[in-house]
């Protein structure tokens, strides 16, 4: 495979033996973040908006869902193209264009018209925020070494800490005190900033010399088959569920395009879009399955929490925001120390303890009432970010740390795909779920089609409380879903490597310093 102009353009690597992150790599980590703090932040602002999307524009829950599901398989589906694009046009242009498209996509989405519109514009929006992530990954890790990783993933880990502790809070005070099309233009002024520190600090390279050919088969081969995989959950709200004939074929579809896909790019080796061959490796392998899973349990939260604050309790958008944001001061309580812990002794002895924390924070809502404590929640969400805190970056440090330097492009953008298809799963499985568990306990909440789950907190305060304990149980359900499949991450966790990453496992064949 030609070599990545990133690569080219990362600083030296620190020779010194310091595992301490020199000045200009913080610098460059900043400046990053202040790029995918818009996509990571704008998933959370959406979510504390769904009631209020929902009612404005009068459909149900399995259909409002798209706004946030559409926007992260956007995410997914462009992702693939990262690689190829910084080799092509050089990584600096990348990182500008993906802003630029990014902040587009957010005024379109604040001028749409109905759900059909939003929906289209919040998926160009995606487009845009895919390859922020991946870019910026790149570009840290290549600067960091891997005896360094679990600090820069720290960095990169800023926008998945502010995402959930400021996103609900402003996303709230916005929709309940401004206009929900705000959430969308909030981004303008972000992305402003975010475009003149990359003019400034993101190195200049040229790219177009090195680059492969762009793969259009697997382009036609894989993103369609996540698209088709989703909107195959997304159906199952139907009265036939998942046995019936149009969801399996969904289903289906998708299965035969992502397995095409594999064979195709065991043919085509590391110029396909993803190399399914970086598989072989077992730590890549199985911090490739817990991250998906830990995209379900994060994003399926982050969507069934606000709702039940909203819909079970009767609360705003805006205290729905305040009490989501526990789970973000736990995920940066934690995210460091597991950054120091990762790097000293390995991911496979800090993961297992996050795991443990992520299901103990997520029983109480499995156990769920019509008045249980807010108290407790908080608590449980604090302990739940400790978790998610202790699972995800670590996860992907561990990933990258056994590849070769070569790999790390395109390693890192796989984990990006993988994460944003786990939290679509998540998203469009659990709004299934909660939908039809609310239609079957609530019958008239069904009567508008697709579980009218999202207009549910107009109801008068005196009916709420006659229907809250149906209410409570159809959410408590649903987060017994989310809990077994969180439980499931202890499995590939237990498989993570339990040492430190050396310097000599990633750079045998990096080129020299441009």
């Amino acid at each position: 495979m030609a070599e990545s102009p990133i690569t080219k353009a990362a600083p030296p690597e620190d020779t010194s033996g310091s595992d301490r992150l020199d000045r200009q790599t913080i610098l460059l980590g900043l400046v990053i973040v202040s790029g995918t703090v818009m996509a990571i932040l704008d998933t959370t602002i959406v979510n504390v908006a769904l009631e209020t999307l929902g009612r404005d524009f009068s459909t149900g829950l399995s259909t409002i869902q798209w706004v946030i599901t559409g926007y992260m398989l956007a995410m997914g589906t462009v992702i693939p193209l990262t690689g190829w694009a910084v080799d092509r046009f050089g990584g600096r242009r990348v990182w500008m264009t993906s802003i630029v498209l990014f902040v587009l996509g957010s005024v379109l989405s604040g001028a749409a018209w109905n759900i059909g519109s939003l929906i289209v514009f919040r998926v160009v929006q995606g487009l845009g925020g895919g390859m922020l992530m991946p870019t910026g990954m790149a570009i840290l890790t290549m600067a960091a070494g891997p005896r360094r990783m679990g600090r820069i993933m720290s960095i990169v880990g800023v926008p998945m800490l502010l995402g959930p502790v400021l996103g609900p809070v402003l996303g709230g005070w916005l929709v309940e005190d401004v206009d929900w099309r705000w959430i969308f233009l909030v981004n303008l002024p972000v992305g402003a900033m975010a475009l003149a520190l990359a003019w400034w600090k993101v190195p200049r390279h040229s790219g177009g010399h090195a680059a492969p050919g762009l793969d259009w088969r697997g382009l036609v081969l894989l993103p369609p088959g996540f698209v088709l995989l989703i909107y195959g959950l997304s159906t199952a709200s139907s009265s036939g569920g998942f046995g019936e004939p149009s969801t399996i074929a969904w289903l289906a579809g998708g299965a035969v395009l992502v397995a095409l896909f594999a064979l195709h790019s065991l043919r085509l080796r590391e110029r396909s879009l993803i190399d399914v061959r970086l598989f072989a490796d077992r730590t890549f392998a199985t911090a490739a399955v817990a991250v998906f899973f830990v995209g379900i349990a994060l994003m399926g939260s982050m969507l069934l929490i606000p709702l039940y604050y909203q819909i079970g309790r009767g609360e705003g958008a805006f205290a729905a925001g305040l009490l989501l944001a526990p789970q973000g001061l736990g995920a940066a309580t934690a995210m460091p120390i597991a950054g120091m812990v990762t790097d000293k002794l390995g991911a496979g002895r800090i993961v297992p303890a996050g795991i443990v924390l992520l299901v103990v924070g997520t029983v109480p809502f499995a156990l769920v009432g019509a008045d249980t404590s807010y108290w407790l929640l908080g608590t449980a969400l604090y302990v739940r970010g400790l978790g998610l805190g202790c699972t995800m970056m670590p996860t992907m440090s561990a990933a990258l740390t056994t590849l070769s330097r070569a790999a790390v492009s395109r390693a890192s953008s796989t984990l990006n795909i993988i994460v944003q298809l786990g939290g679509s799963v998540g998203t469009a499985l659990l709004a299934v779920i909660l939908a039809r568990q609310i239609g079957d306990r609530i019958p008239r909440a069904a009567a508008g089609g697709d579980g009218a789950a999202a207009g549910m907190s107009e109801i008068p305060e005196r009916v709420r409380e006659q229907i809250a304990p149906k209410l409570a149980d159809a959410f408590g359900h649903t987060f017994w879903v989310a809990l077994i499949l969180t439980a499931v991450l202890i499995l590939p966790a237990l498989l993570l490597p339990r040492h430190a990453a050396h310097e000599k496992d990633a750079v045998p064949d990096a080129p020299p310093p441009a």
